[in-house]
């Protein structure tokens, strides 16, 4: 593609050499570059993407797109190479991704959606009603992307960078998607992730405190600002109004056509007669022009407020009200309020619960319904937010019958003083609890003591196959470590 036409879009350029180049590839990565690619620096987290401005130039990079402010002379570009300096490399490597792959997001309805938690069960919802009602879909979130009902793969973090999504998007147009129902991560926003796309509709779920840290954001405010720049991208918008942050985006985006949904306030989309069991939600809902009963089998209020969520973009695709209730009937999603089979016939509920508000909500729904001990088991993850740990601690302390603090993903944090900060809060409660830092051995230890009246929470993991400790990620599916302890304590 013709490297000008690569470049629209993006404002304030300043160029060295030929832009009539015709470029065979786009890359941030100088290992993956070959004959013909435009590189682009990035300035990343622990490595900065200049330093290998001259490795991707041995590999065949014939265009290079550096960052304002970098020491151009360091970098021993050699003649002949054209240079575009750009105010943001992240920007840039977003635009220019979007065009060489011929913009896909035009081609298709894009459907995004924001919020601390809640993105992955809403998009799973979605996803089934379109394919219910007969749609090409594809999905891209924290637990894998699909394609027309297919895993493509596992996903490292909710959104991809930039050039990845356009090369997924690319993919998906070739494979004649007609809807993208997307997980869009703040920090997505923040970063350029998704600059480029062409939202069709976007949903905000909620918000509360979560991904403060050096390497996410300062405060709440910045936070919340990075969110609601998914509604700058799009002008149809869906939102929560029970969530207090949710209900001050109409006001912000008088402009935009916003469609509300909740339980406890006025919204166009209301939820009513709420029943919750250990196994199904479900409530009255008003879907075109008259009131349906909807269930779903995923339990807990929160299911209620996801559900109504993929019903607000039901209508907007026009669904039929029969379509949308077999869809939220049949739907699963991995690590969310996934119950597991087991041959005890425990109830053992896995779930990817890893903040404060997170946890105490699956602890409140769960104590809310079950007969015999809550019994929590969980961790918190290293190199995050150190000061959540005891608010955890607490709210499991306080909730739960049962707590066994073990390790999460530890990541390069030592497990043991992770669980010290953890237990900080538990000792501030009179909760009963053990600390088992094995976290197979913990989740054994929890078998052992529960009955089929108790339910055993697994928090922190949901659908994710491995613990990551000191950068290498280890095999670790409780799925199958249930299903292994249960086999090994029967003989």
């Amino acid at each position: 593609m013709n490297l000008k036409k690569m470049l629209v879009g993006l404002e304030g350029l300043k160029v060295k050499g030929d832009l009539e180049l015709e470029i065979k590839g786009v890359e941030k990565n100088s290992k993956e570059v070959k004959e013909g690619y435009v590189f682009v620096a990035i300035k990343g987290f622990s490595t900065d993407g200049h330093q290998y401005v001259e490795s991707a130039i041995k590999n065949g990079a014939i265009a290079v797109i550096i960052e304002e402010g970098c020491d151009l002379k360091s970098l021993n570009i050699p003649e002949g190479i054209t240079i575009i300096m750009a105010k943001d490399t992240r920007e840039a490597l977003a635009i220019v991704s979007s065009n060489f792959y011929g913009n896909p997001s035009r081609k298709f309805k894009l459907i995004g959606v924001t919020g601390t938690k809640g993105k992955t069960t809403s998009t799973f919802m979605i996803k089934e009603i379109l394919e219910k009602a007969g749609k090409k879909v594809g999905l891209i979130g924290t637990i894998a992307t699909y394609i027309n009902g297919k895993k493509l793969k596992d996903s490292d973090r909710t959104t991809p960078e930039s050039l990845e999504l356009q090369q997924i998007f690319a993919q998906m147009v070739d494979e004649g998607v007609e809807a993208v129902v997307m997980e869009v991560s703040s920090q997505s926003l923040k970063l350029h992730r998704v600059t480029g796309c062409e939202f069709d509709i976007v949903l905000f779920t909620n918000f509360s405190e979560d991904h403060i840290s050096p390497n996410e954001h300062p405060n709440m405010e910045d936070y919340f600002n990075s969110k609601l720049k998914l509604f700058e991208m799009c002008k149809t918008g869906i939102v929560n109004v029970d969530d207090l942050h949710g209900a001050k985006i109409p006001r912000l985006f008088p402009e935009n056509n916003i469609t509300t949904y909740g339980i406890d306030n006025f919204a166009n989309v209301l939820a009513k007669d709420i029943t919750i069991t250990n196994s199904y939600v479900d409530f009255k809902v008003k879907i075109t022009d008259r009131n349906e009963r909807v269930k779903t089998c995923i339990p807990g209020r929160f299911s209620v407020y996801n559900s109504l969520a993929a019903i607000c973009v039901a209508q907007k695709f026009g669904i039929s009200s029969e379509t949308v209730k077999e869809a939220l009937l049949e739907v699963r999603v991995p690590g969310r309020s996934e119950l597991v089979d087991n041959k005890l016939e425990l109830p053992i509920m896995i779930d990817y619960a890893h903040s404060p508000e997170s946890l105490q909500n699956i602890l409140q729904a769960v104590k809310s319904y079950t007969r015999g001990r809550v019994i929590s088991v969980f961790g918190c993850g290293g190199d995050r937010d150190s000061g959540k740990r005891p608010i955890m601690g607490e709210i499991s302390g306080r909730i739960a019958d049962f707590t066994i603090i073990t390790s999460d993903n530890p990541r390069t944090e030592n497990p043991e003083k992770i669980i010290e900060q953890i237990e900080e809060g538990m000792k501030k409660t009179k909760g009963k609890y053990t600390v088992i830092t094995d976290r197979v051995e913990a989740i054994k230890e929890a078998i052992k003591m529960a009955n089929k009246r108790d339910i055993i929470v697994l928090a922190g993991k949901g659908h994710e196959p491995y613990q990551e400790i000191n950068g290498v990620k280890h095999p670790f599916d409780e799925r199958i470590i249930v299903k292994d302890i249960i086999e090994e304590l029967k003989k």
